[in-house]
């Protein structure tokens, strides 16, 4: 903690500007239009940032669960005031150029979440997230404004019909297009698959993430791993709110709970649970907030030593909500800090180290085989394989489960862009033994790095899984499963290697060997890219600023990623 022995701490240390003094009787003034009595400006002032929204199941519920929050905090002794940021759906949008907005978002979340709590002068906040980039953006508004805080998972879906999600439905479009199911069958599966509130409900971005920030230390314990329409959630909420209040009271903040030995433990629990590629991007741009020096070889290092226990979607058998039951995250935890595989001094939202946390957590039921012990891992060391090579020379991210195989070599099929790939995959001109390469689709030349679970998706509808490989400088849902490499950099729009390949030319990617290369002479790389010319400027509004300030993949795709940075900590 950065708090000293017999240090006063002023638990109104933000607030007490806006409102204490006569100079300050405006400010009270409309504070009172909002619900605020005399002695509420004597209380430490909690935000409640919410991302409640209709637009999509992962979000629909928030509102409810804010309110929770809202309560512990007042019940704690404080004064509550719930605000909105936004959402998109990443399920909604993808394979549209809406998806474009995504990662944006996550600027967008962050951005918001500081501008409302340092203009209003919150003592600390509560951040409650559902969708896939509403955790990173929380998360990386705590590591920013540094005052005490917590993040609240808003849950994960419960199954559809015969166990299904959201990738069922986008592997059914495959399917129908190869003549595999019929039109009503597929209208079956979409009406099916998502029954309710609740984010994705595999292994995917939004619960691999909640899982990491867990794992962080900047949720209360269980919170990554519960049912969005439960009471255990609404409890989790209310304690969130009592949490921030003990937070403000002992001036514990995140950059105290945000250190190094953190992120490695969130790395660790990303790879154990065999989650997203996501989860490489959004942990590099939270340590950038954090100011904590974390880099794509650090996902290296750790996962030489680190194995992938969860039979979790999409590349295994079980939903979360079907982890939930068994438990959740907290027996694994405990598990991977016994077997000497996490930093349990790490300090907690809770006041307390992860290994005190951990001290309770039950053992998983006997006969499950939904998580395997360290000495049967389903594999020895992580999924997430960083690679590099003359394609990509700043790396490349790589989801290997083993199933797909861990050595493909093929030659480039090259689409300018995601739908021109989706339409050719689904009207079979893509073959097996092809490297599919979607490019103009990085940070910057999307801009906003779509994710790719459109064409993953088809190409197993298809049944080409494990029989093409797929190779872009955007990004993939954590849904997406296969040969699949993402986060190539430098990427086209930066005049990187991929934006130099022909179809024809033979790629060749080892993940033992963590390389992805292709078959070109030096001379003749440097002979494209003489010749090589930009594509057109994005169109107006934040896609264009956002393509203006966005930094590489490699470094998490911050918008400022030239800021200095100091040592980690």
């Amino acid at each position: 903690m950065t708090v000293k022995k017999n240090e006063t701490i002023d638990p109104r240390a933000y607030s007490r500007p806006v409102v204490d003094g006569d100079r300050r009787a405006p400010a009270r003034a409309m504070l009172r239009a909002v619900g605020f009595r005399d002695a509420d400006f004597g209380k430490p002032q909690v935000g409640i940032a919410s991302t409640w929204a209709d637009l999509t199941p992962c979000n629909m519920h928030i509102a409810e669960l804010a309110r929770a929050a809202a309560a512990g905090a007042d019940a704690a002794g404080g004064k509550s005031v719930l605000f909105n940021t936004i959402t998109v759906s990443d399920g909604i949008s993808m394979g549209s150029p809406g998806m474009r907005y995504s990662l944006v978002s996550r600027e967008l979340i962050a951005d918001s979440i500081e501008a409302v709590v340092g203009a209003e002068g919150f003592d600390g906040f509560v951040a409650v997230g559902g969708c896939d980039k509403n955790m990173p953006g929380c998360a990386m508004a705590m590591a920013r404004l540094n005052r005490p805080a917590v993040f609240v998972y808003g849950g994960t879906i419960r199954p559809g019909a015969q166990r299904r999600d959201i990738v069922a439905v986008f592997e059914a479009v495959g399917a129908r297009a190869a003549g595999k199911i019929s039109a009503e069958e597929l209208l079956e599966v979409e009406r099916t698959a998502i029954p309710g509130p609740g984010s994705c409900g595999g292994m995917y971005t939004a619960n691999t993430m909640a899982s990491a920030i867990e794992a962080l230390g900047l949720s209360l314990p269980g919170s990554s791993a519960q049912d969005a329409v439960s009471e255990a959630k609404i409890s989790d909420c209310r304690r969130a709110g009592e949490a921030v209040m003990r937070l403000i009271g002992t001036g514990l903040k995140p950059r105290d709970i945000l250190t190094r030995k953190a992120f490695e433990n969130a790395i660790t629990v990303a790879i154990a649970l065999g989650g997203s590629t996501n989860a490489v991007l959004h942990l590099l741009a939270i340590a950038h907030e954090a100011r904590v020096r974390l880099a794509l070889d650090d996902f290296t290092r750790i996962g030489r030593r680190v194995p992938v226990l969860a039979d979790l979607k999409p590349s295994g058998r079980y939903l979360m909500s079907e982890l939930v039951a068994i438990g959740g995250i907290q027996p694994l935890m405990k598990l991977l800090l016994e077997g000497g595989l996490l930093h349990g001094e790490c300090l907690t939202v809770t006041g307390q180290t992860l290994e005190e946390n951990l001290a309770g957590a039950p053992a998983y039921p006997p006969g499950q085989d939904m998580v395997r012990p360290l000495t049967a891992p389903l594999r020895k060391d992580s999924h997430l394989v960083v690679l590099y090579g003359n394609l990509a020379p700043e790396g490349a991210v790589a989801k290997i489960t083993g199933q797909e195989g861990e050595r493909f070599s093929g030659r480039a099929r090259v689409f300018e862009g995601e739908e021109a790939a989706t339409e050719a995959i689904l009207a079979g001109r893509v073959r097996a033994g092809e490297v599919v390469v979607i490019r103009n689709e990085g940070p910057r030349g999307g801009p906003g790095m779509r994710e790719m679970l459109g064409p993953t998706g088809a190409i197993v509808g298809r049944g080409l899984n494990g029989q093409v490989a797929l190779i872009t400088d955007g990004r993939f849902s954590g849904g997406s499963h296969g040969f699949v490499v993402g986060h190539v950099a430098p990427e086209a729009a930066n005049a990187g290697p991929i934006g130099l390949l022909r179809t024809g030319d033979a790629i060749t990617i080892d993940a033992v060997r963590r390389e992805i290369n292709v078959d070109l002479a030096a001379a003749e790389l440097r002979r494209r890219r003489a010749a090589w010319k930009p594509r057109k400027a994005p169109p107006e509004g934040v896609l264009a600023k956002y393509a203006q300030l966005v930094g590489s993949a490699s470094r998490g795709a911050v918008t400022g990623a030239s800021s200095p940075r100091p040592s980690s900590r």
